[in-house]
């Protein structure tokens, strides 16, 4: 079978590199792919969905993984469906839970998810009234999609109406912060799951736990992320359990009540106060950097699970993980979370260790092909990606592999996993 994985990332590379290994694929697309996606397929340079889909049916590519959240909420899926395409993804309405994120925080409040007390507002009045209830610090949140940094954790009351005022008045996110959400901070600590969907039925794979300042210690600015670890050790069967049952179940009963049945990936980030996982938001792909983390974990095809979510066969597959740990080390470029970075050239050792040949790889991003030389060109480049038996094994032959890349510039956090450690 022909597949295309649309987006241009890590976790669209680590999906392409996931799925290649199964015997079902036997040519595989990425649209726009990057520099180094032309290694596991082609690339195609296609912008409008419909002439994509035409694309699709010319090159008899049967079915379709979507990564990024901006193509779904835009209709991807929808268009696809309509020319009678196999594809992996939320329609543009049950993406509204990340393209919106009033509509996610009111769906919580309608079908009884727990979530943190809140407020979804445009009104300066009511958005100021409600921050004086709360104790500090105050999450402010812009609703609309704002590629990851649309959410302020605001250290004082006037910080939180700065923020609140800034983001209204369209200074900010312009149109994506015209209605704001102002809820209470939650003291825990912070989880990635993951729930690979079909409408009816789902999978829930290994919690994860990403690093989203750019420095060690949780220090500086927040990023897309700097790195992840997976399984995490924070996680018992009992939490599991509780997400399955308070959140992920009366979300997929809820959407199909809602006439937007969801499928493809839910992504919950959970915050675990007192051993009660609480929501935080919910996005419709999967994270990245833990994309790259949780695929080389599943024992079963990552074909299957994707097909047969697309394919409302879930029920059908009986989905197997290693019993082993991933740790993923992003390599960002110098300017990085700040502004664009030169083009710097990539140069990866020969690897001689054969453990480090067999557990661990690069997964490729921000990187372009220029003369048959692969650039770092975008803020985040790479992640060097490990499995091991412990997390300590999987994170010291990451922090192994990031030793062996070079590139002008670049830049690493060297605590990943830190709170497992």
């Amino acid at each position: 079978m022909n597949v295309m994985i649309l987006g241009s990332g890590g976790r669209e590379y680590s999906m392409g590199l996931a799925i290649k290994k199964d015997e079902q694929v036997e040519k595989l697309y990425f649209c726009p792919g990057n520099g180094a996606t032309e290694n596991l397929g082609e690339n195609v340079a296609i912008k409008d969905y419909n002439e994509l889909a035409e694309f699709a049916k010319l090159n008899n590519i049967e079915f379709t993984i979507v990564g990024p959240e901006g193509p779904l909420v835009d209709g991807v899926v929808d268009i696809f469906k309509s020319h009678n395409l196999t594809i992996f993804g939320p329609t543009a309405a049950a993406a509204r839970l990340e393209g919106s994120k009033v509509y996610m925080k009111n769906f919580l409040a309608k079908y009884n998810i727990p979530t943190a007390r809140y407020i979804e507002t445009n009104s300066i009045e009511d958005a100021f009234k409600f921050i004086e209830t709360l104790p500090v610090p105050v999450v402010v949140k812009a609703d609309g999609l704002c590629a990851g940094k649309g959410v302020i954790i605001a250290m004082s009351h006037e910080e939180a109406k700065k923020a609140t005022s800034e983001m209204l008045s369209g200074a900010s996110f312009g149109d994506a912060g015209k209605n704001v959400i102002i809820e209470e901070f939650l003291d825990g600590y912070e989880l990635s799951m993951f729930a690979i969907c079909d409408g009816d039925d789902y999978v829930l794979l290994q919690a994860a736990q990403d690093h989203k300042r750019l420095l060690d210690g949780d220090e500086g600015p927040n990023t897309g992320g700097m790195g992840a670890y997976a399984p995490t050790p924070l996680v018992n069967e009992e939490i599991y359990q509780k997400v399955k049952d308070r959140v992920i179940v009366p979300t997929l009963d809820g959407m199909k009540k809602e006439g937007a049945p969801f499928e493809g990936v839910l992504f919950i980030g959970i915050m675990v106060v007192n051993g009660e996982p609480i929501t935080l938001e919910f996005n419709v792909r999967f994270g990245d950097p833990e994309c790259e983390i949780l695929m080389p974990l599943l024992k079963s095809s990552a074909f299957d699970l994707f097909h047969k979510a697309a394919t409302n066969r879930l029920n059908e597959l009986k989905v197997e993980f290693l019993d082993e740990y991933a740790v993923g080390v992003v390599m960002a470029s110098a300017d990085y979370p700040y502004k664009s970075s030169t083009p710097a050239q990539i140069i990866v050792d020969e690897i001689l260790h054969d453990e480090l040949k067999e557990n661990a790889h690069i997964s490729y991003a921000g990187v372009t092909l220029e003369d048959e030389k692969l650039l770092a060109t975008g803020g985040r480049v790479l992640v060097c990606v490990a499995k091991g038996s412990t997390i300590k094994e999987a994170r010291d032959r990451a922090y192994l592999l990031c030793g062996q890349v070079h590139f002008a510039g670049k830049k690493i956090r060297n605590d990943i996993a830190y709170q497992a450690l």
